[in-house]
């Protein structure tokens, strides 16, 4: 039987977008978001590049005939759609993985705000330095994790009738990957494994799916993807101190 409450589960990025405008997480907010900036510009602009030698060659592959060649709209509307879904997940895991020390670090400064304890003694930037191996470590994880059942998912989409599933089983998947993503900086921050996390979540999986749902959807909106990974740390650290915090620690 599947535990949790789904409609909790959907308010805590809200509280993450309301957190992340107080005065003591602010900078660490604004740090991750100008390097999100411009990861966003300089993969929107290779990925623009490419797609227009792609669409001159396919172009080249057509006869030359002015109406065909006036076609090559169809290629742009496809570009957005393809640019799109490439920029809502491929930079969500580049932002998280360069992020990472810092998302670690808020996340710890949110749960100080939300309880009033302290999560590490340890409060300073070499801290933040020292934590970057660890933090790559464990993104790392997190892409091994998704990377075979994501290429299963795909193999599965190429099978007549069958990929109607997978479209489903996609959503359902994406939205437990962006729990297990998010939840993962302040599991991370108690020294609970990968795995341990995994079965926690899954004690919760209705307030996980929840979460993750909004999540999933606001990373494939331009810009607001922008914002959206600093109040996802923030929302995933509310979900894991009235989830799991207080009761598995």
């Amino acid at each position: 039987m599947l535990k949790g409450n789904f409609f909790r589960g959907l308010g805590y990025l809200g509280e993450g977008f309301r957190l992340i405008r107080q005065p003591g997480l602010r900078l660490f907010v604004v740090i991750p978001l100008v390097i999100n900036i411009l990861l966003f510009g300089l993969l929107f602009y290779f990925l623009a590049e490419l797609f227009a030698g792609l669409i001159a060659a396919a172009m080249g592959w057509l006869p030359d005939w002015a109406w065909l060649q006036a076609l090559d709209w169809l290629f742009w509307i496809l570009y957005g759609a393809v640019i799109l879904l490439m920029l809502a997940y491929g930079f969500v895991i580049v932002a998280n993985l360069i992020g990472s020390p810092f998302y670690g670090y808020l996340s710890e400064l949110t749960e100080k705000h939300l309880t009033g304890q302290e999560v590490s003694t340890e409060d300073s930037w070499s801290a933040i330095i020292k934590d970057i191996p660890r933090a790559l470590w464990r993104e790392v994880q997190k892409i091994l994790y998704y990377l075979p059942r994501a290429i299963g998912l795909f193999v599965i989409g190429l099978i007549p009738v069958v990929n109607l599933v997978a479209a489903v089983l996609w959503f359902l998947f994406n939205s437990w990957m962006m729990a297990l993503q998010y939840v993962d900086y302040p599991a991370d921050n108690h020294k609970v494994s990968f795995k341990s996390l995994r079965g926690l979540l899954g004690d919760t999986r209705l307030s996980a799916f929840g979460f993750g749902l909004p999540v999933a959807l606001a990373a494939m909106v331009p810009v607001l993807n922008l914002v959206v990974v600093p109040a996802a740390v923030c929302g995933a650290t509310a979900y894991w101190v009235r989830e799991n915090g207080a009761t598995r620690n």
